[in-house]
């Protein structure tokens, strides 16, 4: 198997393991730099060069997309999506990640722990929003930061909107983020590859600190990540579509709180601290998903007209529930179940004669008059009432 690692760094620690790793298992890996591909554009036939002359298709790709070039980097990976070639994180999941607004906003649809934050641009708002999360000290967070760059903590209300006006006052996009005491100074990272985490370590801030960043002097232990953060990970990641992803969570006293979610994350620190193959991880997955690559469904229903994919919710005191799913009538209507969702965990091709409750969720396919029909009217729905 050819891999192309997309790296601008072919000397950085991560991009060494992944090729190593590769070649340890018999595939051919190299490294290219993300900024000399340039894009050819025609009908049918997508196409690709690298300084200028064309690039002989790999089987798979690895983006390692530094933030700072995000916007072109998304664009190469997107065109090799294009020319049907696999790659280990997609152009969207990528840019879902680097913008940490965009990526919470993402995640608070769904039934997981995140961190409280609030986004604000009017100078009126900041009194608002700093209490709506609980009050100082706050965590003040630049949108566009990583490695724990842009990160400080506010003590007081007053250091709070003094610093949020002057970002404000230099354009900056900033989000206001509760402060989770019993977490002060330690947050977890978990690495998830595919469906799994294959490691987990906890970050502990130097001194006085409480940035836990290893590229700020933090510290790392290796951990056994308990169920709800294990599962809580990988449903970030794969909500917000990573195959490969660091996902860093608070240790709240009501569970894990995800702060952030890394769609390149770097394997030294992972991999010195747990003492396991992470870039072999992520290899054996490329090469298994090569082998059966996923379809991206989206771009498959738009050729398939009249067919769609919703989401049937089963409220409380709905007829549905108690019944199967057989007994339901979704199957005359050609309409097919393709995973049920039931109290955070995902059950995928759920058998006919499993019977619903009240709560659960069912992602269907099939015809779109006939879906609609299974649909409530958003305008009958109950609000949730602003806190």
């Amino acid at each position: 198997m050819k891999i192309a690692v997309l790296s601008r760094g072919p000397r950085l620690y991560s991009t060494k393991r992944l090729c190593q790793a590769a070649e340890e298992r018999g595939h051919q890996a190299r490294v290219y730099d993300t900024l000399k591909f340039s894009i050819g554009l025609a009908s049918g036939e997508p196409l690709i060069y690298y300084c200028g002359k064309p690039l002989p298709e790999p089987d798979a790709v690895i983006p390692r997309i530094g933030t700072s070039i995000t916007f072109f980097g998304t664009s190469v990976v997107r065109q090799f999506q294009q020319m049907g070639v696999y790659c280990a994180n997609s152009a969207h999941g990528i840019q879902n990640t680097r913008d940490k607004l965009r990526a919470l906003q993402t995640l608070s649809k769904y039934d997981l722990g995140i961190a409280e934050s609030f986004f604000v641009r009017n100078e009126k708002d900041i009194l608002t929003a700093i209490e709506k999360v609980g009050g100082a000290p706050v965590i003040i967070k630049l949108l566009e930061g990583t490695q724990g760059r842009g990160v400080i903590l506010a003590e007081t209300q007053k250091v709070a909107e003094a610093i949020i006006e002057a970002m404000h006052g230099a354009n900056l996009n900033v989000m206001v983020q509760k402060f989770v005491a019993e977490s002060k100074g330690r947050d977890v990272r978990a690495f998830v590859v595919g469906d799994r985490v294959v490691a987990a370590m906890r970050r502990v801030a130097a001194g006085q600190g409480f940035r836990s960043n290893i590229h700020r002097g933090g510290t790392a232990e290796p951990i056994d990540l308990d169920p709800d953060y294990e599962q809580t990970a990988v449903r970030s990641a794969q909500i917000l579509g990573l195959q490969v992803a660091g996902v860093d969570m608070l240790e709240g006293a009501d569970g894990p709180q995800v702060i952030e979610v890394n769609s390149s994350p770097g394997l030294e620190g992972i991999e010195t601290c747990t003492g396991l193959d992470v870039a072999g991880e992520i290899i054996d997955h490329v090469a298994q998903m090569v082998r059966f690559p996923e379809l991206d469904i989206r771009e498959r229903l738009t050729v398939s007209k009249g067919f769609g994919v919703a989401e049937i919710s089963v409220a409380e005191g709905s007829p549905l529930v108690g019944k199967t799913i057989r007994e339901c009538g979704l199957r005359d209507e050609d309409i097919s179940v393709l995973t049920l969702e039931r109290q955070g965990k995902t059950i995928a091709n759920p058998l006919s004669t499993r019977e619903l409750e009240a709560d659960d969720k069912l992602l269907c396919f099939g015809r779109l008059e006939r879906l609609r029909d299974w649909i409530p009217d958003r305008r009958a729905k109950k609000r949730r009432r602003n806190k």
